[in-house]
């Protein structure tokens, strides 16, 4: 149980980073992770039988507490996998209950203007600080590519190559993606790297390895605050889920995305890229081969002459 403590603080350490996760959100996480430890009597060595026989022990639990639990166990496997802590994910076994997914938190293209503009003006100085060149690296990587915060901090320091506008990354599940690289992004990731030893195996050293994902977190947050925006909408995740906000909002092709992100299921680009309903049904009455029949959508669903 001592172990599972010590993987439960790293698993809440990893979602604060990358979600933006609240301290309500991971003392939910902690007391779920934890009860589902006592029942199976521990969590890194359980097998997959015994992850299946939790779904007995909520039995008399609402399909909103069990959806929650299986959750947080599902993202606890899927971390220890990640990190290669397990070879398998035992969490299939758990039960799905149908809810409703939240949308994510959503940031506007000015929101993010406001972000870039902070930068901007920390870069016109005559010789900008090495720590705001790193910044403007982080901040277009993340919303620029869509990268996953761990995905970040740990590039490479050769990474990036002059001739070749994308990544190739392995992501969850061992996964390789293709992540195409702006033009902006691409400047900005060549100012910062003046500034990194030669011999560091990372873009984004720190110490002894590389930018903590809380340190990401601690800086996209400050950064959000001299933007004017309140830091709690602001994090890693919700950058990257604005990228592909903004990219389907654009034109973007929902498959594409899906590729860019690296998710194995569509249905979980569907749930990071909410659109407003407005822009479907303009879709729909300039797209659809209807649209020229004569007849239109309204915004209420019913059709007009």
């Amino acid at each position: 149980m001592s172990d599972d403590a010590a993987l439960i603080d790293r698993f809440l350490e990893m979602i604060a980073a990358e979600r933006g996760a609240s301290r309500n959100t991971l003392l939910a996480y902690r007391t779920d992770l934890t009860g589902a430890a006592q029942i199976m009597g521990g969590l890194s060595h359980a097998t997959k039988v015994a992850v299946g026989e939790l779904a007995g022990a909520w039995a008399q639990l609402a399909a909103s507490s069990v959806a929650r639990k299986a959750s947080a166990l599902r993202a606890f496997y899927a971390f220890l996998e990640e990190e290669g802590l397990r070879a398998d994910n035992p969490a299939i076994a758990l039960p799905r209950p149908v809810t409703r997914r939240p949308l994510p938190k959503i940031l506007s293209a000015q929101d993010v203007d406001s972000l870039f503009a902070v930068i901007d003006a920390r870069l016109a100085a005559e010789h900008p600080a090495p720590l705001d060149l790193r910044l403007s690296a982080l901040i277009e990587l993340l919303y620029g590519s869509g990268l996953r915060a761990t995905e970040l901090v740990s590039l490479p320091r050769r990474a990036l190559a002059a001739d070749r506008p994308f990544l190739i990354l392995k992501g969850k599940g061992a996964r390789e993606r293709l992540v195409p690289i702006s033009d902006r992004a691409r400047a900005a990731v060549s100012a910062w790297i003046a500034h990194v030893p030669q011999d560091s195996p990372w873009l984004f050293p720190s110490g002894k390895s590389h930018v903590s994902r809380i340190r990401l977190y601690q800086m996209v947050k400050a950064l959000a605050a001299a933007a004017g925006i309140a830091p709690d909408r602001v994090s890693p995740h919700v950058l990257r889920h604005a990228f592909a906000t903004h990219l389907l909002e654009g034109g973007a092709d929902l498959r594409a995305l899906q590729s860019m992100l690296g998710h194995a299921d569509i249905g979980t680009t569907q749930i990071y890229t909410h659109v407003d309903s407005r822009r479907l049904v303009e879709l729909v009455n300039s797209r659809h081969p209807l649209a020229t029949m004569g007849h239109r959508l309204v915004d209420d669903g019913t059709s007009a002459p």
